[in-house]
């Protein structure tokens, strides 16, 4: 998509896809939230959640599974050695960082350790919406189509910015330049996540922006 002209900065994109509502059983919409690396969507995740939308976000129950203590970090440990087990027996998360993003195999072998635990999570939380009479529900996924996980959602939102601005953003957390392109690396595309998601929201101008997108998709 690239830079949107200022008039399509307020308007969201509608691209039909093909619906598998696995989890749409009841009267629950169940939507996932995605996008690249740094182009909102904590951002747009708080800005639902302040209006009572049900949220959970799989970057929290990543870190969730990694507890000490969690079968999750006993098999890291197995796999990647004791140099990413801090003193305190916590996982050393940059370490395992610098290891997974330079190396798509070793990526792969952590992706196999926590991703089934974070899905085997999120579709409980799911459930519990379901259970509790919800309306509708916000699972955010960075990974959620190159994890299969788009037939589980009624739709999918993706969150995107241009390329310099991502790369402003994730440089402003510290990253290296190195750092940033790994980063952006183990994921697809931006364009590609766009064109395979049902709503786009643009996040090159200010929250108020953002917010009206968010809206114009999700009303109530």
């Amino acid at each position: 998509m690239g830079e949107l002209p200022p008039t399509l900065l307020t308007e969201f994109l509608w691209r039909p896809r093909a619906s598998i509502p696995i989890l749409d059983r009841v009267a629950l919409k169940v939507i996932g939230l995605t996008g690249g690396i740094g182009m909102g969507k904590s951002t747009a995740a708080q800005l639902l959640e302040r209006r009572g939308v049900p949220i959970c976000d799989t970057d929290l129950l990543a870190r969730q599974i990694v507890q000490p203590g969690q079968s999750a970090l006993v098999e890291i440990r197995e796999a990647f050695g004791a140099r990413v087990i801090g003193p305190d027996g916590g996982l050393v998360r940059e370490e395992l960082a610098r290891i997974v993003f330079a190396d798509a195999g070793q990526r792969q072998r952590l992706e196999a350790i926590t991703h089934p635990r974070i899905r085997g999570l999120w579709t409980a939380e799911v459930e519990r919406w379901r259970a509790e009479g919800r309306t509708h529900g916000v699972v955010v996924i960075p990974l959620l189509f190159e994890t299969n996980a788009a037939a589980c959602f009624d739709f999918v939102i993706c969150v995107a910015c241009s390329a310099p601005s991502q790369r402003e953003r994730l440089s402003s957390r510290g990253w290296t330049k190195q750092e940033i392109e790994h980063r952006i690396a183990a994921q697809w595309p931006a364009q590609k996540k766009m064109d395979q998601s049902n709503y786009v929201i643009w996040t090159e101008a200010g929250l108020d922006v953002h917010e009206a997108q968010l809206r114009r998709v999700l009303p109530n």
